[in-house]
């Protein structure tokens, strides 16, 4: 039975549509977030492709579908295919860029390929919040202005 259409949660910015926000909340896209990174987490990179990219449809400007399926290649020992899903992502928002390329910045260690990722990491990691945090993390200068 479908429900009729009401205003959408407060918390569907970027949704695809009003129709996508009252079909999918909040906690139920957290749910099949939190099963895409089972499967990532196992390397299942299938499953894990599967439910990551319903949720880059459902949330085109948001950076954790593809995370979420560069971690499941990562964990597959896939970093250069890792790199690739991180590279074409095609978003704006500012702090969602500079998340994407702190996990880019690891994946290109894992795909050895060290000068490129100290010069990722290094770009981020000058920046501020969670994203800069973690590159500098990465690099191994933890607590230097982190949030």
């Amino acid at each position: 039975m479908t429900q009729p259409l009401a205003a959408p949660p407060a918390d569907n910015a970027g949704a695809v549509s009003e129709q996508t926000a009252v079909v999918l909340s909040a906690d139920e896209i957290r749910l099949l977030t939190e099963i895409g990174f089972v499967a990532a987490g196992r390397g299942d990179v299938p499953r894990a492709r599967q439910v990551f990219e319903a949720l880059a449809v459902l949330r085109p400007q948001r950076a954790f579908p593809r995370i979420g399926l560069a971690v499941a290649l990562l964990n597959a020992g896939q970093a250069r295919e890792a790199v690739e899903v991180l590279e074409r992502a095609p978003l704006q928002d500012a702090e969602e860029r500079a998340m994407l390329d702190a996990w880019r910045g690891f994946a290109l260690q894992l795909a050895a390929r060290r000068g490129e990722s100290l010069r990722v990491l290094s770009r981020v990691a000058a920046g501020q919040g969670e994203a800069a945090a973690l590159a500098r993390s990465l690099l191994g200068r933890p607590g230097a202005g982190d949030e």
